[in-house]
């Protein structure tokens, strides 16, 4: 098993590694500063006719792409399976989320481009249009492969940009299948490309004049890397990053309902999600019957091989990030927090893990103000209400968060509290191209999908009509 993975190490390549096998699948050398510049020469090239492009032919290609991601789905979720350990049930559901969300830039893009015209107090008029800004860079993350590049890219490319993709290392075969979803559908050549680089040749493409912004999605330090680049070449950056996104149980919630939809929450995509449920505060009176639900939900999930239509859940993205999560969980442990739920170490070199819940969580643990990438969830007892909200606050991420209780005006209320780009009521977080989606705090900072998502790159233009 740990052949590919020390491969992988030592090598200055690109790897395509199964991470449930730990098999070596292909591997691609780095394009060379000179096939970079070419790309983006091509990208700048096909700029100058993609703005000019009707809507109705955007639209149109939006589509098709849309129509190819339908009719190939078995094809690519196996390639998310294969690549990055996803549960083939997860991998075909977020191929029909892709085509999910360019249908809807297809149909609601040119709305969301309309000029606005304003009328002044001097009874002259003044409009406001929305132009394409042009090669816009985006820093993808491999937990969903496929999805986090065209929420990117469907807005992106509807406003008349081009696009650069610079995916993640672990996922080079999901990357340029990406690029191949817009040939198909007839997208112009130089109009979506994929560029096999590394994060240091990221950081000197931003230096390019003719990158003109950046979006990103990943871990806080990459983000500061990439807006820092950004903000030295004074360009404009999208940064969604880490959260510790609380899920707030009231007294007065369905609590079976809860609890099993909170399981559903950590454990979706393994854990692997940045908007996944992690911070499970419930209040005391029913903390007990929460929490044994809780743990019986996830001790039912099946494990097995990601390729088996059964399997709930199979392994991690890779074998490094299931030692670190462990690490974290370790060393919360030693500080006192209790195992209720697996605990277990994986095995040397394997990215397969045991999900673990942590309860009685002292506040120099790592569990208590760390991310916990991955399946393990942090379980708070709370007095009432206001202690929720405070220990839901008191993070440096904002990313999300879920809030029950059948008191649904009172609720609305305590939303306004948390701080957080959302707060779901009775429900799981999710992300939903009618909804804008993003960060504050830690957590990033833009906001993608929705009206808001398609106007973060495009110059915003007022013309004065005397």
């Amino acid at each position: 098993m740990e052949g590919g993975w020390k491969t992988y190490r030592k090598m200055k390549k690109i790897q395509s590694i199964n991470p449930y096998s730990g098999e070596l699948i292909q591997e691609y050398n780095l394009l060379t500063q000179e096939e970079i510049d070419q790309s983006i020469d091509r990208s700048q090239i096909a700029f100058q006719a993609w703005k000019n492009e009707s809507f109705t032919r955007k639209s149109n290609l939006l589509k098709r792409a849309g129509e190819e991601l339908r009719r190939s789905k078995s094809y690519y979720a196996e390639l998310i399976t294969l690549e990055m350990g996803k549960v083939i049930s997860e991998s075909l559901a977020e191929i029909e989320k892709c085509a999910w969300v360019c249908d809807f830039y297809a149909e609601k893009g040119a709305e969301f481009l309309q000029p606005e015209t304003i009328l002044l107090a001097d009874g002259h008029r003044a409009k406001v249009i929305n132009q394409a800004l042009g090669p816009i860079l985006a820093v993808m993350p491999w937990n969903f492969p496929f999805w986090q590049v065209f929420r990117f890219a469907a807005p992106t490319l509807f406003a008349g940009n081009t696009a650069l993709l610079k995916h993640a290392s672990n996922v080079p075969q999901c990357a340029m299948a990406i690029e191949e979803v817009f040939k198909k559908a007839g997208f112009p050549s130089g109009v979506f490309q994929t560029l096999l680089i590394d994060s240091t040749q990221t950081l000197t493409l931003l230096e390019n004049p003719a990158v003109m912004a950046v979006s990103l999605t990943g871990s806080e330090k990459a983000g500061a890397a990439v807006a820092s680049a950004a903000g030295k070449n004074i360009k404009k950056s999208l940064l969604e990053l880490g959260g510790s996104d609380p899920f707030i149980v009231l007294k007065d919630a369905d609590i079976p309902l809860a609890a099993k939809t909170a399981a559903k929450a950590r454990m979706i995509n393994f854990g692997q999600s940045c908007i996944a449920a992690k911070r499970f505060i419930i209040e005391s009176p029913v903390y007990d019957l929460f929490i044994s639900i809780f743990i019986e939900e996830i001790s039912s999930l099946n494990q097995g091989d990601p390729k088996d239509p059964q399997s709930q859940y199979s392994c991690m993205a890779r074998p490094d990030l299931a030692e670190e999560l462990f690490q974290q969980v370790q060393k919360s442990i030693d500080l006192g927090a209790k195992v209720v739920l697996g605990g277990i170490a994986p095995e040397k070199g394997s990215a397969r893990f045991a999900p673990t819940i942590l309860t009685d969580i002292p506040v120099n643990a790592p569990a208590y103000s760390e991310e916990l990438f991955g399946p393990v969830a942090c379980v708070f007892k709370v007095e009432d209400e206001e202690e929720a909200i405070k220990l839901a606050n008191s993070t440096e991420f904002g990313l999300a968060a879920s809030l029950w209780s059948k008191n649904q005006s009172h609720a609305e209320e305590l939303a306004e509290k948390i701080e957080s780009g959302a707060v779901f009521i009775n429900a799981m977080v999710a992300s939903n191209p009618f909804l804008p989606f993003g960060g504050i705090k830690k957590s990033g900072f833009g906001r993608e999908l929705s009206r808001q998502g398609i106007l973060e790159f495009v110059n915003t233009k007022t013309v004065y009509l005397g």
